[in-house]
């Protein structure tokens, strides 16, 4: 007989007699699981021993095992070690046809959500406060200033802690011609001419943007085909790191003619989850098309444009689309922007207004723009471009950082 993953386990003990009776009594759970086991691929050199887990000849017991020590582990988890049962999981999908299938289709990815569910419980429930002093500890306090206190009596409220007054002004509030940062990110990955089938530079990647959009009718502003438009738009990745602010941000003003919050999809299913941290650049050449099927939401702006002399110049539509990742159980928009539909008015938004936030976990927002619109990062003089880090942030989230291998171009003849 099937086992059933729902409704969500209310504890630890509960999840755990599940995932030991669908090992042995689920023919479909035993049968995936045991081939995402046989297609394990050996460890790749240079893998620290901390976030390595060997699942080679894995069984039931040793999944329960896993599960529990991860669980138990939530309880203490500091900043620094925040993705490190992530990543040891990861190794049953790494470049494994057969892990991806485990983790992101029938009872397996069931199994996930419920673990995701579980964990939120774990950070929503009074008895996190300890690692809540523990983190705040570990930040100190030059990371603390950037934020307002508030009521941070469980981790997920602090994880979702707010800015201070003042602490990121929105550059050229008034200049519709900007586009500000959505959220604190890593941002890499700028890819011209969108197709609904785009490779990406660096690695042969697609991303599919009407399946990123859930097949909205907006997508075509971002692919060849759209009124007036010669080609297809940009994609900016703005990745999340661990231990920095997670709620987002409108990066343009205007009104927003779409969005959702409730688009469904897989928690974990990353085919070469360390090559995401393992790049001086982090994010960057990495193959992003797995997104299309995470748990996400979009919101679909139409902004003003402006010529070089700042006199109209028509009107556009810009995208972001917050993706949760992992541990991420939540995707949460504030209800002035949840489920807007091309049925509803449009609803007024200034550049930089809060859209929403993320709960525990990893996270990315992608932006998309009109072709021609967004050829580049460009800054001023004395903008921010990034910080001198300690040694221990820089090894700990941008580990290859040292081993990054530039990019070479041709030279102009």
């Amino acid at each position: 007989m099937s086992q059933d993953f729902y409704p969500p386990s209310p504890d630890l003990g509960t999840f755990l007699e599940r995932v030991g009776n669908a090992y042995l009594n689920d023919p479909e759970f035993k049968a995936a699981f045991d081939a995402a086991v046989k297609g394990v691929q050996p460890r790749p050199e240079g893998t620290e021993d901390k976030v390595w887990q060997d699942w080679t000849d894995a069984t039931g017991d040793d999944l329960r095992a896993f599960f529990e020590a991860w669980y138990e582990w939530g309880r203490t988890q500091g900043v620094h070690d925040g993705l490190d049962f992530i990543e040891k999981f990861s190794w049953i999908t790494y470049r494994n046809d057969a892990g991806m299938d485990f983790v992101t289709s029938g009872p397996g990815r069931d199994m996930l959500a419920d673990f995701t569910n579980l964990q939120g419980l774990q950070m929503d429930d009074p008895a996190s406060k300890a690692l809540v002093d523990q983190w705040i500890k570990e930040l100190g306090p030059k990371k603390m200033a950037d934020y307002e206190p508030g009521d941070w009596s469980t981790f997920n409220k602090f994880f979702i802690r707010e800015l201070a007054p003042g602490a990121r002004p929105i550059d050229a509030r008034l200049d519709p011609g900007v586009v500000v940062a959505p959220t604190d990110c890593v941002i890499n990955m700028i890819v011209d001419n969108l197709t609904d089938s785009t490779p990406i530079p660096v690695k042969t990647v697609t991303m599919n943007v009407r399946q990123l959009l859930d097949d909205s009718e907006y997508a075509s502003c971002f692919t060849p085909g759209a009124p007036g438009s010669p080609g297809g738009g940009t994609a900016v990745s703005c990745i999340l790191l661990p231990d920095t602010y997670h709620r987002y941000h409108a990066p343009v003003g205007g009104v927003v003619v779409e969005a959702r919050d409730d688009i469904g999809g897989v928690y974990y299913g990353m085919k070469d989850f360390p090559a995401l941290l393992d790049k001086g650049n982090v994010g960057y050449g990495y193959d992003y098309s797995m997104f299309d099927d995470f748990r996400r939401g979009y919101v679909v702006f139409r902004t003003p444009y402006v010529d070089h002399e700042g006199n109209p110049d028509g009107h556009g539509h810009v995208a972001l689309v917050p993706v949760g990742l992992n541990s991420i159980g939540s995707v949460r928009f504030h209800d002035k922007f949840r489920n807007i539909t091309k049925d509803s008015p449009p609803v007024a938004v200034e550049k930089g207004e809060e859209i929403g936030y993320f709960q525990y976990g990893g996270s990315l927002n992608i932006l998309l723009f009109e072709h021609g619109r967004f050829p580049a990062l460009q800054l001023l003089m004395g903008q921010r471009i990034g910080v001198l880090e300690e040694t221990k942030r820089s090894d700990f989230l941008f580990r290859n950082f040292r081993r990054t291998t530039p990019r070479r171009v041709p030279p102009v003849s």
